[in-house]
């Protein structure tokens, strides 16, 4: 029904493609439960056999950065498994569904489901759950080809041997999976699993082509690739510490199945050279690379593009495809190395077959340590090197040496440098980084230009904040609303000084508009609470 009697747009003129593309862009649940009703049009888009093929049962309420909720409110609930599941249950295909919704939900017979997301689990209870919950397990093991795990960490890096024996269980009951993503559903999340120390005949699966997961070690790394997964085509794999401990009685083979690898870690390491180099060699018939790294040598020379080409591409005939985020920290002790440009690394990747190439370079001089017995490097120098455009969500080590560019992507920055960073800098960042949601920021020198900050700079998607190891000069960069426009803010990281400083205990009216809105506060130590600091944090859980 038309009920549009002007010349004015209404939502009823528009036609059914232009509709079901904003439908599209909506959570289904609240297209079920606001637009099933309002009248047959309505219901004969949002019920249409395309749409209702990917039914998404969850709803994600951010409390904080850290801390969401996916439940469903009990009526909403009600209504999707009495009114609408009944019409609509033997043609979904895709099923994601949240801990407290399973049971209701996995009751009826989806006889068409092969993709299943478990999303924000406990991992204790999603273990009960693949022992005891046979609707489940029976999903599992006679249809399930796709299953994506997100299991709650509570801001625990590393998960427990539960979640570990929760990955070996799935391998096991899966008969027919295909494509596992294992904690890597949303990225904010950063947990992880320890699993090379389990019996190699607990990680078997015959079926398996396709492999998402987080892992502690380089190790679980290596168990993965040199274990059961025969047939594994794709690994995609975040690793906490790339920390080499040698496996015992074990035999490296070539990896030829193997087509696309993608390695992650954001932490630094020292066992490039000597173990991923040849590890990355194996794999003999890649197509597709895809490596972010952060590497430490001492009195050594930068990754470039010529040595990627020597010591890993020359080696894969196959590959068509290398992306890469490369950070270099040459710790300078004993001796002198000619520090190379900017220009000299853009060189390095000419003639070399690769995409285009961002890149700069950083040089820090470090001041003896006056400790006895502790010898700090004369100096760093640092290099980071990327394929563009950039394609990761995280940009680690930015420094005053940053070249500029657009990275649409990013939505972590961490800032790191022994030279101030200034406020025109961060309106650099602000505008080529416009969707960031967090920022560390590591820096203990203060601030030479704030005569300078005569123009507002506008953050407007940034989450959260973590200024722990900036000097105070940086609280009051974003904390004052004067400076810096942060309508987005819930969660801030700092030293109580620092706070008390930019606050004025409490008191100043300048930060109370941002520290009014924050959800989270993170500090450094324990502190007591003055009188006046409930009233200046009123939303902090």
């Amino acid at each position: 029904m038309n009920i549009s009697n002007n010349n004015h747009l209404n939502t009823f003129d528009l036609p059914n493609e232009i509709l079901f593309i904003i439908i599209n862009k909506l959570n289904i649940v609240d297209v079920f439960y606001s637009l099933m009703n309002v009248n047959e049009r309505f219901a004969q888009l949002i019920f249409d056999r395309l749409y209702i093929q990917n039914f998404d049962i969850t709803v994600m309420t951010m409390n904080s950065f850290y801390d969401r909720t996916f439940s469903v409110h009990e009526q909403v609930l009600s209504r999707i498994y009495e009114n609408i599941l009944p019409k609509i249950h033997d043609q979904i295909k895709k099923l994601a569904i949240e801990q407290h919704s399973i049971e209701r939900i996995l009751t009826f017979n989806y006889s068409q489901l092969y993709s299943l997301s478990l999303v924000n689990f406990k991992e204790e209870i999603l273990f009960q759950y693949l022992i005891d919950y046979s609707i489940l397990r029976d999903l599992l093991t006679q249809q399930i080809t796709h299953l994506n795990i997100d299991i709650q960490n509570d801001k625990i890096s590393e998960l427990s041997e539960i979640s570990s024996n929760i990955f070996i269980l799935i391998l096991c009951l899966c008969k027919r999976l295909i494509n596992l993503n294992f904690c890597q559903l949303f990225s904010y999340r950063n947990s992880s699993i320890s699993i090379y120390k389990l019996p190699k005949t607990n990680c078997t699966s015959s079926t398996l082509t396709e492999l998402k997961i987080n892992v502690a070690t380089f190790d679980d790394c290596l168990y993965l690739l040199y274990g059961r997964l025969d047939n594994l085509s794709k690994l995609v794999i975040n690793v906490k510490k790339i920390r080499y401990q040698p496996l015992k009685k074990t035999k490296w083979r070539k990896l030829p199945k193997l087509k696309c690898f993608s390695l992650t870690s954001i932490n630094y390491t020292h066992d490039y050279d000597k173990h991923i180099i040849p590890f990355l060699r194996r794999m003999i018939n890649l197509e597709e690379l895809i490596l972010f790294l952060s590497v430490i040598r001492i009195d050594s020379t930068f990754i470039g593009g010529i040595e990627l080409y020597n010591k890993v591409l020359i080696h894969m005939s196959h590959l068509n495809k290398f992306i890469f985020s490369i950070n270099t920290g040459i710790l300078i002790k004993n001796n002198k190395i000619d520090v190379p440009s900017n220009e000299d690394i853009q060189h390095s990747f000419n003639g070399k077959e690769y995409a285009q190439v961002g890149s700069y370079v950083h040089f820090e001089p470090r001041t003896p340590s006056k400790r006895s017995g502790y010898k700090l490097p004369k100096a760093v120098v640092k290099c980071h090197i990327y394929s563009l455009p950039y394609q990761f969500e995280i940009f680690l080590h930015l420094n005053n040496s940053f070249q500029g560019g657009m990275f649409v992507k990013v939505w972590c920055l961490t800032m790191t440098d022994t030279y101030p960073f200034e406020h025109q800098l961060f309106k650099i960042i602000s505008h080529d980084f416009p969707f960031l949601k967090e920022l560390n920021i590591c820096n203990g020198e203060p601030q030479k230009e704030k005569q300078h900050r005569s123009t507002l700079i506008n953050f407007p998607h940034l989450n959260l904040l973590n200024l722990v190891e900036a000097h105070v000069d940086y609280a009051e960069q974003f904390l004052i609303d004067t400076n810096t426009h942060l309508p987005c803010l819930l969660d801030l990281c700092i030293q109580y000084e620092s706070l008390a400083m930019i606050t004025n205990n409490f008191t100043n009216d300048a930060t109370r508009l941002y520290c009014a809105k924050l959800k989270e506060l993170h500090i450094d130590k324990p502190f007591v609470r003055s009188k006046h600091f409930d009233e200046y944090f009123p939303l902090l859980l």
